[in-house]
Order: structure tokens, then C-alpha cells, then sequence
């Protein structure tokens, strides 16, 4: 076939598939090389970079690095971005519960950008066999909490709605740092005090611990 102009070649398909194949010159010789290699392995320089379909990519444990910005944080790599749900779980400080059967309008969300975690929880039971379960009442959350230094290395949550339990009704709660739940709180005197709610303030009957939870807090 006689040489033709670039201009003169036929279209590729594209996208392209990656296994096609350009001449390249290395080490003063002529040697091929797939399209998937040309740029593997080796960092991209661009002024701007649009994507017009898709999604951008980036390897487990990676993100989008803002060192170039001044800052005096211990860490500027944005590597996380999650969403979605989870299904509480409800324990105790002592023993545990025998049945907890969840209400079907129980549902948790979260959304998780790098290490702060935001949650929406409304949460309702339909039936608690108690079993050996005493102390204090906990709910789970989708990601450990930091330890954080001071107030008790607890993040706090908000109760906007609680209804139907026996005694005691919780009024906030406490996300418990260095672990994956939360204590629901109640307030005992006019002055601010507080206790934890303890599995005797919770009903067992079809319906009952009605409670709508929001929160934030910072994952380990």
C-alpha cells in the first residue's frame, strides 16, 4: 500500500481499547507501544483537566492532594467521598438483648467526606426481648469515631424527635470516641445534668423507642 498522509487515514472507533498500537522511538530505535502504556506509570502535567463523560478514578488509598496550598494541617490529601446506609444496632453496656426486632421504617444514612462523618438516623423497634441486657443503652454507627481530646473524647448528636419509650425519654446523645456507637442521653435536673439512658427506659411492645437522631463527628 502506497504511504499515506495522517490526514489521509481512515477514523479510528474510538474510545479507543487501548491494546492499539504507535511506532516510538527509545534507546535510538523504533519500537512499538500500546496506547495503554504510553502515559502508565508516569505523572500527567495539564493545565486544566474536563472530562465530558465519565467518572475520574483514583487507586485505593489516593486522592487529590492540596499541598500546594498554604496550610499548616497534618494532612492535605482529600481521599475519601462516601455515601450511603447502615443498619443500627442496638447493644448494651452489660449482657445483651436477646431479640431486637427493628421497625420496617428504621433507616440510617451517612455522608463521609475524608474523616467527618454526617448521619441521619430515624429508628424504631417492633419487639425487644431484654434477655441478659442491663446499663446503659448504645446505637451503632457506620464508622469508628477519633478519640478526641477533652469533653469526655465524645462528639455530640442531636434528638429532634423521641416518643413511645417508657421512662426517661432521650433528649440528645453522645458519639463515643475510639468506637462505632453512641450513648442516648437524658437530662435529670433543670441545671443541665445529664445521665445515660439505661435498658430499662425502653419499651418492648410493637411500635415503641420511636427517634429521629442527626449528627457529626469525626471518624478515626
Amino acid at each position: 500500500m502506497a504511504d499515506l498522509k495522517i490526514s489521509a487515514l481512515t477514523a479510528s472507533t474510538t474510545p479507543l481499547a487501548g491494546t492499539e498500537v504507535l511506532p516510538i522511538v527509545q534507546s535510538s530505535a523504533t519500537k512499538q507501544v500500546s496506547v495503554a502504556n504510553l502515559t502508565a506509570g508516569r505523572a500527567i502535567s495539564a493545565t486544566q483537566l474536563t472530562l465530558t463523560t465519565g467518572n475520574l478514578i483514583v487507586a485505593s488509598g489516593q486522592g487529590i492532594d492540596f499541598s500546594a496550598t498554604a496550610g499548616t494541617g497534618t494532612s492535605e490529601l482529600f481521599a475519601d467521598y462516601e455515601e450511603g446506609t447502615w443498619t443500627p444496632v442496638l447493644s448494651s453496656a452489660s449482657g445483651s438483648f436477646t431479640t431486637v426486632t427493628l421497625g420496617a421504617d428504621t433507616s440510617a444514612y451517612y455522608t463521609k467526606i475524608g474523616r467527618e462523618v454526617t448521619f441521619q438516623m430515624w429508628f424504631t423497634t417492633d419487639a425487644i426481648t431484654v434477655g441478659t441486657a442491663s446499663g446503659d443503652v448504645y446505637i451503632s454507627l457506620p464508622f469508628t469515631a477519633a478519640t478526641l481530646a477533652g469533653a469526655g473524647d465524645h462528639s455530640s448528636a442531636s434528638v429532634s424527635l423521641c416518643i413511645n419509650f417508657t421512662t426517661n425519654h432521650p433528649d440528645s446523645a453522645l458519639v463515643r470516641g475510639g468506637d462505632n456507637k453512641m450513648n442516648l442521653i437524658i437530662r435529670t435536673t433543670a441545671n443541665g445534668a445529664t445521665s445515660n439512658l439505661q435498658v430499662g427506659s425502653l419499651a418492648t411492645g410493637a411500635g415503641s423507642n420511636i427517634i429521629l437522631i442527626s449528627g457529626l463527628y469525626i471518624a478515626a
